[in-house]
């Protein structure tokens, strides 16, 4: 008797009623995230915005039942007001770099920074985004010891805090193309306008397509921006130095094909050089020796007793 009556006591507490109640106040939370994250599965089509609504809805449940559980266990509004000021001057001190990446997360969400699938370039690595997380964003890398712009294979979590703290390259927001050269050099001798051609119609034919959707993306840009308009057609330069003529060919490409164009563009002008060969070569290396020292060489006889 003795034994129950205890036992009816401590369930009466209040301590065992503050923590039935704030148990009850963070399953009914949970509950209501939920059943909120599915009502947004359903109801929203685009992938981005709903990836964002999912997490804010997440952040704004954990926040809440946080707050539940202090004032469940405060007891009254005073205890209340007095430990959420306690508590968040302990959270500031001892979590500053988590606050900080928190405070990123809402740049990059409500920002426009970046978004998931995006390529990026934040804290000196390279990678498409394949998430953002409250306090880290995740990246699939591209490059390190990967030659061009493939990934390696790795998946690197980079605090959202980097985002006060160094520049954010991104390659396919509002402009998904870039700017890419290579060059090729041509014997002298060779017919510098027949050369040329070649490259302009190689060039051409490779990048035609990116050309007409690029064209319309910078008009945008244009229009947006306080930004001068800019060539977007290919454009065939040539410089002459000291060994050979060196073409540069400047054109634009979406942000994941850089390395497959390049090999394209190369492997036509090397096709259409070597049907052109009595007129265009192209150049290598060459040193020519302009004057041998003499050399004078001696041969001593020993006599050897």
């Amino acid at each position: 008797m003795i034994a129950q009556d205890a036992v009816t006591g401590i369930l009466l507490s209040p301590v065992v009623r503050r923590i039935a109640a704030a148990v009850v106040a963070l399953f009914a939370v949970a509950l209501v995230v939920r059943l909120v994250n599915r009502v947004l599965t359903r109801a929203v089509s685009d992938p981005d915005t709903r990836y964002r609504s999912r997490k804010i809805v997440t952040f704004l449940g954990y926040a809440a039942g946080v707050l539940l559980v202090i004032a469940i266990g405060s007891g009254n509004l005073g205890a209340f007001g007095i430990t959420v000021g306690v508590l968040g001057a302990a959270v500031v001190f001892s979590l500053q770099e988590v606050i900080t990446s928190v405070a990123g997360w809402l740049a990059i969400s409500f920002g426009n920074l970046y978004r998931v699938g995006d390529r990026i370039q934040l804290a000196g690595i390279r990678g498409d985004v394949i998430d953002i997380g409250i306090v880290r964003t995740t990246l699939m890398e591209c490059g390190e010891w990967v030659a061009g712009d493939l990934y390696d294979g790795r998946i690197v979590r980079i605090a959202n805090s980097f985002v006060f703290k160094e520049p954010v390259f991104n390659y396919s927001a509002d402009f998904p193309f870039l700017w890419d050269e290579i060059k090729i050099p041509v014997r002298y001798g060779s017919d510098v306008r027949r050369a040329r051609e070649i490259i302009e119609t190689v060039t051409n034919s490779v990048v035609g397509d990116y050309t007409k959707f690029a064209r319309e993306a910078w008009a945008e840009m244009v229009r947006k921006y306080r930004i001068e308009d800019a060539r977007i057609d290919p454009l065939v330069t040539l410089v002459a130095t000291d060994n050979w003529i060196e073409f540069t060919v400047r054109y634009v490409v979406d942000y994941r094909r850089r390395r497959t164009t390049k090999d394209a563009i190369f492997t036509r002008i090397l096709e259409e050089f070597d049907r052109a060969k009595e007129s265009v070569a192209l150049a290598s290396a060459t040193f020519e020796l302009v004057q041998v020292p003499t050399v004078e060489v001696k041969l001593l006889d020993r006599v050897t007793r």
